[in-house]
């Protein structure tokens, strides 16, 4: 502050290259929004398939497949997303994301059957996962550093926002219209995305004689591994994992085409990505880590809907306005973890962030199927600060602290990883609480027996109750039945919940391997 009245003109001239321009602002937050609407739609469909399965005749394991075909193919576009931005340029590359995107969405609402839905789902999710990583690396490319505490956030909670509000958004779409209103909600703003992004971005040029060199054998054995792997992650935990012969295929051709692809990558001479920039601890240690809160990020926006329809028998609208807090709490977090980015070492940040993202779980250990609004409120409260706090300084110290060239490539190795740690998650949690469901009721149905005086009474109360009604002892013992069952499903949550709390726990003493990022505040150290 002492110097200030001494400011050269260098320093006034410095002062005014640091100022966002109003238009490169404006495109910026037009591509936010197509992000946004890209993240969104995984949520709000996976909210509805009941009634996607309804109104196109499908069977249950047909209509997964409208979440898996999104899913795979758009595991296998973020990470191409980064030699396309360098050869098409930003505008170009995110125009035809936006407008395939929006041409999708229209197609997947008027679909009359499942195959065509599974068809246009992986065109959906193909072209418009280039928007995602796209808009991280020109948050880290365009604006100047002591910018990044105002685009680190927004960009932050967007990807943390779109899945946490998705069930709310996708159970009101559902319940005021019907399911294809998922999809054709999509096409205006994609139209004006598209639109103003042409119209607006003048980030780079494009550089159209890196197609000449495309790696086409490189983008097979990428296309091999990380679709298999998102199958096998997917399908495995209902299946037995390799006791199920496509899930043991899968896995096969998965471990085939990660060996090819990593000797690829090292040998070709434009690779189809750089795993070099893992060269980098800080963007190293930064995937790792959003590998790790994209666990969190998707396994509690799976978790929770989950023990709310089935263990309190809520509808899609019923748990989407429950599990807002979670979203009201992350939009009022942003500007604070904003400004405390320029003011705190950004390490401290993502530890305190996770570790109030295991507290918010350990709260939940406890569970029982009384669980209601005001008894998530706290937790979800927990979950919404922890995750801002972990997301937006990882965002900054991984991809913040790149020379700008290489922020095209590893923003969509970054965003790769959030969706990994997110399949995966999902597979864990899935896995565990299959077991430990199983595991709960062999042990309750050996408490349950003639001579536990509890179950005695609770089996004469029932049968009373359905005096009457039939046979009432079998009735009884069906209810009994249920009520063991629902019980373990509970216990299950719990466990879920407590390996959640170790897992973030533990992971919260690995920002210690980062290395202290240089201030936000100061420009000239930009690249």
């Amino acid at each position: 502050m002492a110097n200030a009245t001494t400011a050269s003109p260098a320093m006034m001239a410095a002062a005014a290259s640091e100022r966002i321009a109003p238009k490169r602002l404006f495109a910026f937050i037009i591509m936010v929004f197509g992000m946004f609407m890209s993240i969104l739609d995984i949520q709000i469909v996976s909210a509805s398939l009941s009634e996607i399965q309804a109104g196109l005749s499908a069977s249950s394991s047909e209509v997964s497949w409208v979440q898996t075909a999104y899913l795979i193919a758009e595991v296998i576009a973020i990470p191409l997303s980064g030699f396309l931005s360098r050869a098409f340029g930003t505008r170009l590359l995110f125009a035809i994301s936006a407008a395939g995107f929006t041409i999708s969405s229209l197609l997947c609402g008027f679909a009359t059957t499942i195959e065509e839905m599974i068809l246009w789902r992986a065109l959906q999710g193909f072209l418009g996962a280039g928007m995602i990583p796209t808009v991280f690396a020109s948050a880290y490319t365009v604006f100047p550093r002591s910018k990044f505490h105002i685009v680190g956030p927004i960009i932050g909670l967007v990807a943390t926002l779109a899945p946490t509000i998705g069930p709310t958004v996708g159970g009101y779409i559902t319940d005021l219209m019907s399911w294809n209103w998922l999809f054709f909600i999509n096409v205006v703003p994609g139209i004006v995305i598209t639109l103003g992004v042409w119209a607006l971005v003048d980030f780079d040029e494009p550089h159209f004689e890196l197609l000449d060199r495309f790696d086409w054998w490189g983008l097979i054995f990428m296309a091999g591994f990380l679709g298999t792997l998102e199958y096998v992650l997917e399908e495995g935990p209902q299946y037995e994992w390799l006791q199920d012969t496509s899930v043991a295929i899968c896995a096969a051709v998965g471990a085939i085409s990660a060996i090819a692809f990593f000797w690829r990558v090292f040998t070709a001479a434009e690779p189809i990505v750089n795993l070099r920039t893992f060269s980098n601890r800080n963007f190293a240690v930064g995937c790792v880590l959003q590998f790790c809160i994209g666990i969190g990020l998707y396994g509690l926006t799976y978790i929770y809907p989950r023990y709310l329809a089935e263990v309190r028998g809520y509808s899609a609208l019923m748990i989407g306005e429950t599990l807002f807090v979670s979203g009201i709490t992350m939009f009022l977090v942003a500007p604070l973890v904003g400004r405390l980015m320029v003011k705190l070492d950004m390490r401290y940040m993502i530890a305190f962030g996770l570790i109030v993202f295991a507290i918010g779980s350990y709260q939940m250990t406890w569970i029982t199927r009384d669980f209601d609004f005001y008894e998530l409120l706290v937790p979800q409260i927990l979950r919404g600060i922890g995750m801002m706090f972990a997301m937006v300084p990882t965002n900054n110290i991984a991809l913040g602290t790149l020379a700008p060239e290489r922020v095209k490539n590893a923003s969509g190795l970054f965003n790769l990883m959030r969706n990994l740690g997110g399949a995966v998650g999902l597979a864990v949690i899935n896995t565990v609480l299959n077991d430990r469901t199983d595991l709960h009721i062999t042990r309750l149905q050996e408490r349950v027996t003639w001579g536990n005086a509890t179950a005695t009474e609770t089996l004469t109360m029932l049968a009373q109750k359905f005096q009457g009604l039939g046979d009432a002892s079998l009735m009884a013992m069906k209810q009994l039945s249920q009520i063991v069952h629902r019980q373990a499903a509970v216990m299950s949550f719990g466990d879920a919940f407590f390996a959640l709390t170790l897992f973030y726990l533990g992971l919260s003493l690995l920002v210690t391997l980062l290395n202290k990022p240089a201030s936000m505040t100061g420009g000239g150290d930009a690249h």
